[in-house]
């Protein structure tokens, strides 16, 4: 008797000990409470090795400095936009409040000396990141989340050891999680050659200071601080479309030149300090450029780091303005709350709201996780298609045309939540029009889902996807 007492006051504990720290998320309690019936102790184990803790991500965020005489020079250098009158889009005239927002994001202001080029497939994207990187002078910076020692990978290897021979200086973060494939020798060749490298996060490191769930899923090229990039694409064969399984990869990918680029590189140093412990203070990485363009972009970064979820917030702030057109390309659809809300109202309020995602998925856990959203998105008037050419990994919102997002973040609750992102907020006609140009491609491509047809779906897969979704907060 004395034993079942003293099992129940553990269990009672481990309850309690849970839904004190996650308060801030019920979702995600309630996905740990529901592993830890399961598995008394085994699931308070890994909630304890897994779980991001508060702590822990205040000692994170006192991490990443650059220092403030080269931010200032930059910002004198970039041509920012303070008024929603200064902006060439002239929905914002009529969105104070949202341009608000994004002004008083902490990190990157909305500048307006830029050029930028969309870029669609993994060979458009390889081959003007290559170009860029043979063009270098001074310094190459490269941080991605999945790196791999196939065709491509020797590419971007044998290229960085020639340009460092070159006397270029080349830096290259990649995540532990994301790339725990990579072969030691590539990291050991780069580094012969003089390259530094530095290693997010290992996976043993990582699980034993409980920071597993703290991931770099970002994508970014600096070259010479002049030239930048960011988007869905990994360094892989993958995204040429050699991947067995899902064949065509469709993807998107933004290079960018002009003032947008100094935040690309102020993110590329924070995780350069957080990982290497070293602060990059030369005034070469943020030089003067000579940008002609006048496209107006915000650099949007989120993570840890950050002093609040500011993807989270500029999306969900401009689904809830839309007055025509929410369009969302996504491999991983698990939206929080406020998101599926902001979603139902506008689709029930008439506004055209377009979901793709994929038919087959890279991860079945959380493609389940995503079909279980669609039924009520249905009943509301959100229309929902599933790519049928291959895999769409694309991470693109199209918010009337108010502005467009492209960047490293899904629309799912890891992306908003755990892992460091960073999205590319677009304002001009130009490349909007190219995205939405895409975007019809890709519904071209794609199978749209019936209310009728999909409630239909065999008793299993309903129970499977109300399992996925229980357990959509933890994947």
């Amino acid at each position: 008797m004395i034993w079942a007492t003293i099992a129940l006051l553990i269990f009672i504990f481990q309850i309690a000990t849970i839904l004190l720290l996650e308060f801030r998320q019920p979702s995600k309690a309630v996905a740990w409470l529901f592993i830890l019936f399961v598995l008394p102790v085994i699931g308070f184990v890994m909630y304890y090795f897994l779980a991001k803790e508060y702590s822990t991500r205040r000692k994170i965020r006192k991490r990443g400095i650059v220092p403030e005489e080269m931010r200032l020079t930059a910002l004198r250098r970039c041509k920012l936009v303070h008024r929603p009158s200064d902006m060439h889009n002239g929905e914002f005239a009529h969105q104070e409040r949202l341009f608000r927002l994004l002004q008083n994001f902490t990190f990157s202001p909305i500048t307006g000396c830029n050029k930028t080029e969309i870029l669609t497939d993994g060979k458009a994207t390889f081959d003007a990141i290559l170009e860029a990187m043979e063009g270098a002078k001074h310094h190459i910076h490269l941080e991605y989340y999945t790196i791999r020692h196939d065709e491509i990978g020797q590419k971007f290897k044998e290229l960085m050891i020639r340009k460092a021979k070159e006397g270029v200086e080349v830096r290259l973060i990649y995540d532990g999680l994301g790339s725990y494939e990579l072969s030691s020798q590539y990291i050991k060749e780069l580094q012969r050659a003089g390259i530094r490298t530095e290693c997010f996060l290992t996976p043993r490191l990582a699980f034993f200071e409980k920071r597993m769930n703290y991931r770099n899923h970002r994508k970014i090229v600096v070259v010479d601080g002049t030239v930048g990039f960011v988007g869905g694409i990994n360094i892989g064969d993958e995204y040429l479309g050699r991947h067995k399984k899902l064949g065509f990869w469709r993807d998107t990918h933004l290079k960018v030149e002009g003032d947008a680029v100094y935040f690309l590189q102020e993110v590329f140093m924070k995780d350069w300090w957080f990982t290497a412990k070293e602060k990059l203070s030369d005034p070469a990485y943020l030089p003067e450029h000579n940008c002609r363009s006048d496209e107006q972009v915000q650099i949007v970064s989120s993570g840890p780091n950050s002093a609040a979820e500011e993807i989270l917030e500029c999306i969900f702030a401009a689904l809830s303005v839309a007055k025509t057109r929410i369009y969302i390309a996504t491999p991983y659809f698990i939206p929080d709350d406020s998101l599926l809300m902001a979603l139902r109202i506008a689709a029930l309020s008439g506004v055209d709201v377009r979901i793709i995602i994929p038919q087959v998925a890279d991860t079945n856990v959380v493609l389940a996780a995503s079909l279980s959203f669609v039924e009520e998105l249905l009943t509301a008037g959100v229309r929902i298609f599933r790519y049928q050419k291959g895999f769409i990994h694309s991470k693109v919102v199209l918010v009337d045309h108010l502005l467009a997002s492209v960047g490293t973040a899904n629309m799912d609750l890891r992306s908003f939540y755990s892992n460091f992102e960073l999205n590319a907020l677009l304002f001009d006609r130009k490349p909007m029009e190219r995205l939405e140009a895409d975007f019809m491609c890709d519904l071209d491509n794609s199978r749209e889902i019936t209310l009728s047809e999909f409630r239909k779906r065999p008793f299993r897969r309903k129970a499977g996807q109300v399992l996925a979704r229980m357990l959509a907060p933890l994947l």
